[in-house]
């Protein structure tokens, strides 16, 4: 179990991983504690992904977890949603101006210019070895440690995160974890 040591938990959401619907699985990331959910359903066209993504909104707005749309802005601004979860190379500042902003990094200069391009937050990985990466390195704590003093916006770390080691994340100036696979599978 994920504890208080493993800073804000979000949820990164992989349907093909999940044993129920998405919007069943929303009600025990809730009761796990994670506080968002960001919906990246890669490989869905942007007419699935929004009822899906409508779906998980009433979801998470009966558990009270924040929603973050992956990759649709359009679907975003249609459902209400201020949240939105860019690739670097999606992210924009007319993006940045119309949303809260964030952006998945992986280097040092990536994290630099998704702040410069007004990113409020980062998702900074992968840290550890995980299967959705699987043969390429991790980068490590201490990556994480120096995307986190080099940048003034929060900072989460994602890829082979488990309640063992989602402390050390926090410990190297995380401001919490992103899980995909465990999040999936509670």
């Amino acid at each position: 179990m994920y504890t208080s040591d493993s800073g804000t938990l979000v949820a990164v959401t992989a349907r093909h991983l999940c044993e129920r619907p998405l919007p069943e699985q929303v009600k025990r990331l809730a009761a796990a504690g994670f506080g968002t959910v960001i919906l990246r359903e890669k490989g869905l066209p942007e007419y699935e992904y929004m009822k899906l993504a409508e779906q998980v909104k009433k979801a998470c707005e009966k558990c009270r977890i924040t929603l973050a749309v992956h990759n649709f802005p359009e679907c975003a601004k249609k459902l209400g949603i201020e949240l939105l979860h860019m690739p670097l190379s999606g992210l924009n500042e007319e993006l940045c101006r119309r949303f809260r902003c964030g952006a998945s990094v992986h280097s040092l200069n990536d994290a630099v210019k998704a702040v410069s391009l007004g990113a409020e937050y980062l998702v900074a990985g992968h840290i550890f070895a995980t299967d959705c990466k699987k043969g390429l390195p991790p980068r490590g704590l201490d990556f994480l440690r120096e995307i986190c003093c080099s940048v003034g916006v929060p900072v989460y770390a994602i890829g082979g995160i488990t309640p063992e080691n989602a402390h050390s994340c926090v410990e190297a100036g995380a401001s919490g974890v992103c899980v995909m696979s465990g999040a999936m599978k509670l």
